[in-house]
């Protein structure tokens, strides 16, 4: 168990990079307060542009990535192989409970959607391409970006279950644990949007390329 701990603490730790809080505060703005609220790439591509998205989301990917291949790293050391897998999996959620639930911003985060995606990548890279994939055809089909989050990130999930009912991924140790952590994944992604899928249902849902008004604009549109 402890070892489990840990995992999730360094997680956690590498979570709480927020990228995109931190491109916020360059451009002297937290991103937080305006759009949907959060620190996540879609609204910081919004309220800052496309260049910050990308940033953005490249932080918050890496990060998962890095804290993965540091555990899984650190577990072959230590001659815990058969688990990395349990291992790999509790890292990459504690980054993405410290993505979405920062101590030190009040636990006003992101949504750990770029998160789950490095740690679809680092489990194994049919799972990070699904996720891509099925992303990107959503997106392309409905121009909302939440439902190709959500739908993305429960792929990488179903597609791990695939993989494992075919034989074609080998869990050693702990499937059934793996396979309880990826369900919390997914439904930590689900939860994260409730806002959105409230909004989807009533069909005012941001579009992808809608910018987001920041109060200057919002005064001089009143004006005008």
């Amino acid at each position: 168990m402890i070892q489990r701990l840990v995992c999730l603490a360094v997680g956690y730790l590498f979570g709480l990079f927020q990228t995109g809080y931190f491109v916020g505060l360059i451009k002297h703005r937290d991103i937080r307060n305006y759009g949907s609220g959060n620190s996540g790439t879609t609204n910081a591509m919004r309220v800052l542009g496309k260049k910050a998205g990308v940033m953005v989301f490249i932080g918050d990917f890496l990060k998962c990535v890095v804290a993965c291949a540091l555990v899984k790293w650190a577990a072959s050391r230590l001659g815990y192989v058969d688990e990395r897998m349990v291992f790999l999996l509790y890292a990459g959620l504690g980054v993405i409970l410290g993505h979405n639930f920062p101590f030190y911003l009040n636990f006003k985060g992101g949504k750990g959607i770029a998160a789950s995606w490095g740690l679809s990548l680092m489990v194994d890279w049919r799972l990070g391409l699904v996720s891509i994939v099925i992303f990107i055809l959503i997106v392309v089909l409905t121009k909302y970006v939440s439902l190709a989050s959500m739908l993305a990130t429960a792929a990488f999930a179903v597609m791990w279950f695939v993989l494992i009912a075919v034989d074609a991924l080998e869990v050693p140790y702990g499937m059934i644990e793996s396979g309880i952590l990826l369900v919390i994944v997914v439904t930590l992604a689900i939860v994260r949007h409730k806002g959105n899928i409230q909004r989807l249902i009533a069909g005012t849902e941001n579009k992808i390329g809608q910018k987001v008004k920041m109060p200057d604009e919002e005064k001089n549109s009143k004006k005008n």
